[in-house]
């Protein structure tokens, strides 16, 4: 078995004296792991960090075995993502997201979300905001897609500033404000066009909006933590915000 694609390095963990069992997110073929013998060695461990392009060919004799990668970097931004704590946090939140999905899984419109992300993670505030994004397109992919498009009492898109907790729906300032307490703030810059960079209050939110349906249907059903890398972006926010 052998096939060739363009990924985005995840992950590795060490595999005996000398390899790495790295972790790829690929458009063809998942979130895909196979082990790069000699992967430990100074030239091959710059290439292999987590956050870089590449382009890899795995082989295996079936295809259910881990497999042999060989990899080329096609592009290094690891060293750019640890520059600062945001871009490492993101990286790590954003690889814990994509475990949630069974391996060798295609998802494609993921790949190539992740492949718009990774280049804007320097700003805490900008990486905030795409990471969120990224979860709601996570939940859409595991059949848990919020409905941010439309009032869901009286179906105009005007002055949305609610999500319904149990359904999943946008709901309008004035449709929700008799329910208000019951309701999760929407952010505007989740269905509005504006600024990549919205303001700490509103990425507090959008963490809390997420983080909610997250929790409800997909860590608490697999008896799952969220990701401490999450909850160190969010606080990393938090002290920038008030700054």
């Amino acid at each position: 078995m052998q096939w060739i694609d363009e990924g985005i390095i995840l992950g590795t963990r060490r595999h005996g004296e000398t390899s790495l069992i790295v972790e790829l997110m690929t458009p063809a073929h998942g979130r895909h792991l196979g082990l790069v013998r000699g992967g430990r060695s100074r030239k091959q461990q710059p290439l292999l960090q987590p956050g870089n392009s590449v382009t890899a060919t795995w082989r295996a004799r079936l295809d259910e075995h881990l497999g042999h990668y060989a990899i080329e970097a096609t592009e290094q931004r690891a060293a750019r993502l640890i520059e600062g704590p945001a871009g490492l946090y993101a990286i790590q939140a954003l690889a814990a997201l994509l475990r949630l999905l069974p391996e060798r899984d295609p998802h494609p419109h993921l790949y190539e979300a992740l492949a718009g992300v990774v280049d804007h993670l320097a700003d805490p505030f900008v990486a905030g905001a795409m990471v969120v994004r990224f979860e709601l397109q996570l939940l859409d992919d595991l059949g848990f897609g919020l409905d941010l498009e439309s009032c869901a009492a009286t179906g105009t898109n005007d002055n949305l500033a609610y999500v319904s907790p149990r359904t999943g729906r946008a709901v309008s300032l004035a449709a929700g404000e008799p329910y208000r307490d019951k309701l999760l703030p929407l952010p505007a810059f989740l269905h509005e066009a504006g600024s990549i960079s919205p303001g700490g209050d509103d990425l507090a939110a959008a963490f809390r909006l997420t983080g909610y349906f997250l929790a409800r249907h997909v860590y608490e059903p697999r008896q799952l933590e969220p990701p401490g890398a999450r909850e160190s972006l969010m606080a990393l926010i938090a002290r920038q915000a008030a700054v």
